[in-house]
């Protein structure tokens, strides 16, 4: 394999979209439904200690990244087949809306909600209202986040095989 600026933006944009699939993927199998058995303040509390924990350095590059080299994947392949283009295009597509602009204007802003409440001080009342205005929602944007970056994921690895069947008939 060559590795030119388009090989190497392409592996980086399969590896950063398929770790952030499987954040997303692990997230609504695992991470939310087991913290959902939890209390109000349970619940709470977890979700605001993992909002802090996952907001570092690594995970922005992982979940942030993509954004870039989806962009870049797709300027440096305009002038492959119709397909490879639309496929990646489609990818680039579906991981910016559905999991970036999903992540700034939907989870975000929820997370921002349940930072800004002192749960200590909290009635078990507001926890209820607190979580009631928050899971439900948090839980079907992430849903989307997820669905969006596996099917951006299955889309680049799509673009691999057909590139390689194109260069496969052409030999």
């Amino acid at each position: 394999m060559e590795f030119s600026i388009n090989s190497i933006t392409t592996i980086s944009t399969i590896l950063l979209t398929g770790l952030t699939a499987g954040l997303c993927f692990t997230w609504t199998n695992a991470v939310t439904p087991g913290i959902g058995r939890l209390d109000d303040l349970g619940y709470l509390q977890s979700f605001q200690e993992m909002n802090r924990a996952i907001i570092n350095p690594l995970f922005l590059v992982v979940f942030f990244g993509p954004f870039f080299t989806h962009i870049a994947n797709i300027y440096l392949n305009r002038n492959q087949s119709n397909t490879i283009f639309w496929m990646l295009f489609a990818a680039g597509i579906l991981y910016v809306a559905g999991v970036v602009v999903i992540t700034i204007f939907g989870n975000v802003p929820l997370n921002e909600m349940l930072e800004s409440t002192n749960l200590e001080n909290s009635s078990p009342e507001k926890l209820k209202a607190l979580r009631n205005s928050f899971e439900h929602k948090w839980n079907r944007l992430h849903l989307i986040r997820t669905i969006t970056s596996v099917l951006s994921l299955l889309l680049l690895i799509l673009t691999l095989s057909q590139n390689q069947f194109n260069t496969n008939t052409n030999l």
